[in-house]
């Protein structure tokens, strides 16, 4: 793991970025390995330096914030920093770390960065591989219950949590993050096609060509589809035929 958190800032105003700059080099768990003032800038800038954090603004020149996550290929923690509140809940719904209003107080950036931290150490404490006929023992709702892996039909992110939604219509949330699910899970029976989903890839039932290249993932039992990210089109190509 980096010794740091690397991390860009993304935001069409000069005066803006070096506002955040500023007080994020008073953070020394942070390096700042570059800026970028649009998407395209942003999209080399990414490629470039694998940052584990971009600062993103929402209202960028003639394109949203939001445009460039299924324009890149990275795991980065996403933190919006923007004057708008209105798009809170889109910015959770696709996993975001945090959403921060301009202008950013320095303690409010501080507990953004120590909630990275300390998902990241959680990271480091995975007990290891699950199999597809695994039960594992979590907490779900505030209920203890042997949770058998090969139920689980997906699992969305929360905000600060996943919801877990099983082949007999329960579901609920656990503490347990994305990164997590995704990387305890087997890769054979379950693929992330989104941010903010995972799915198990037994449940699929079809898989249908939707607008600007992008698709939408039906699933058994589940009326409403997935839409298919560009980013994880690849994984699961085999079953796109």
């Amino acid at each position: 793991m980096k010794k740091y958190l690397e991390a860009i800032i993304v935001d069409d105003e000069r005066l803006a970025r070096n506002a955040l700059k500023s007080l994020l080099v008073e953070i020394p768990e942070v390096r700042i390995v570059g800026e970028a003032d649009n998407i395209k800038k942003t999209i080399r800038l990414v490629k470039t330096t694998n940052p584990d954090l971009i600062f993103l603004d929402i209202q960028l020149p003639g394109e949203s914030g939001f445009e460039l996550l299924d324009k890149i290929e990275s795991d980065a923690r996403i933190v919006f920093v923007t004057a708008y509140d209105e798009f809170a809940l889109r910015a959770f719904e696709i996993n975001a770390l945090d959403y921060l209003l301009k202008p950013v107080s320095a303690s409010r950036l501080r507990a953004t960065i120590e909630r990275l931290l300390l998902e990241r150490k959680s990271d480091n404490r995975f007990s290891g591989q699950l199999s597809y006929d695994d039960n594992l023992f979590i907490i779900l709702t505030n209920k203890h219950i042997f949770l058998k892996i090969n139920t689980i039909v997906y699992i969305s992110s929360s905000r600060d949590y996943t919801e877990i939604f099983l082949n007999d219509n329960r579901h609920g949330l656990t503490n347990k993050s994305m990164q997590e699910w995704e990387m305890r899970l087997p890769s054979r029976y379950f693929c992330r096609i989104h941010r903010s989903t995972i799915v198990n890839l037994n449940y699929i039932l079809r898989i249908e060509e939707y607008f600007n290249n992008s698709f939408q993932v039906y699933l058994k039992g589940i009326e409403k589809p997935f839409t298919l990210s560009r980013r994880y089109a690849a994984a699961i190509r085999g079953y796109m035929g």
